[in-house]
């Protein structure tokens, strides 16, 4: 058994990570690692990181963010969004002591479940997460393209977003063409915005959940590599949002997939479209980007936000949520 030393990642393995990821991915993704490694060193407490060596060199990696109170839950999860093996050491157990190791640092932290994604299509990482103990999580992906919105919605239905955050169809016909696209002022999220977003969340879910929405606010203006969030505004006064990230990827190109994390209208617009507007706005903004796709998670219970989102194009995506829970 091939028992490698296990250690946190440390800014000097920036480069190795990236030239591992480069021969793992066929292409490199040194500009998002750089912000990675950025904000795991300034924020710690964020994020479960590990490095697997063999001797002297760096043979496995992996990182995990901490998220607290994701989709209106309790408690904090981790979200493992990088791991790799150097090609030449795989089949030796490398990227399961990874796993292990942050398992074992989750524990102290008292975080029971490991979330992670995988491409339907990716065989050998499907296989290697099966035989890491990880299932089907229940949640689901769904995604459209960045082609228009269809402005004309039937009726005004308000839905919620996993349960706790509450988005609004449009007004329907020659009235919500011109709401949203006259009468709703769309801007780009600003770090002064958090106190709102925190407000209007609360209203939605009767939960504080400011340090979920400041480690999201850290993630969207500093992480991501294009700011695309938005909020929507009514004489000053923030009346909703939506939070997405798009990063840039090979040779400086923006990536092809931008992913929504969270879209909230404060309950005393509801009805009024500014959910359809933030969505109508960002889509065309992806698409003046030329992103391609636009990913969002939804519980597999959450039946209004499916309809919600289906009813704008949305369809179920090839990738699938895989988790570990462990005590």
């Amino acid at each position: 058994m091939f028992n490698p030393r296990l250690r946190s990642l440390h800014p000097e393995d920036l480069d190795r990570v990236s030239e591992m990821e480069s021969r793992i991915a066929g292409h490199p993704r040194k500009s998002f690692l750089e912000k990675r490694f950025a904000v795991a060193a300034a924020t710690p407490d964020s994020f479960i990181t590990c490095a697997a060596v063999a001797g002297e060199k760096l043979v496995g990696y992996g990182f995990a963010r901490l998220q607290e109170g994701e989709f209106g839950t309790r408690g904090a999860v981790a979200v493992l969004d990088v791991i790799g093996v150097d090609p030449d050491a795989q089949g030796k157990g490398i990227g399961k002591a990874v796993i292990a190791e942050m398992e074992r640092r989750m524990r102290k932290k008292n975080i029971g479940t490991l979330r992670t994604q995988v491409a339907w299509a990716n065989h050998g990482m499907i296989r290697f997460f099966s035989s890491a103990g990880f299932l089907l999580a229940p949640c689901q992906i769904i995604e459209r393209d960045t082609s228009p919105l269809r402005e004309e919605v039937a009726e005004v239905t308000p839905v919620k977003m996993d349960g706790k955050r509450q988005v609004h169809s449009s007004a329907g016909g020659d009235y919500y063409e011109t709401l949203a696209r006259d009468r709703v002022l769309i801007r780009s999220l600003k770090k002064e915005d958090l106190a709102a977003v925190v407000r209007i969340d609360g209203k939605l879910t009767n939960l504080d959940r400011s340090a979920y929405y400041d480690a999201k606010f850290r993630e969207m203006l500093i992480e991501s590599g294009i700011r695309v969030s938005l909020v929507a505004e009514d004489g000053g006064i923030v009346t909703g949002f939506i939070m997405a990230r798009v990063d840039f990827g090979e040779f400086g190109k923006v990536e092809k997939t931008a992913v929504i994390d969270t879209i909230g209208v404060h309950p005393a617009y509801g009805g009024s479209g500014i959910g359809h507007a933030l969505l109508s706005r960002l889509v065309l903004n992806l698409s003046t980007l030329q992103v391609e796709s636009v990913l969002v998670q939804v519980s597999s219970e959450n039946f209004n936000l499916q309809r919600f989102l289906h009813a704008r194009g949305f369809v179920p995506s090839q990738r699938l949520v895989l988790a570990r829970t462990f005590r």
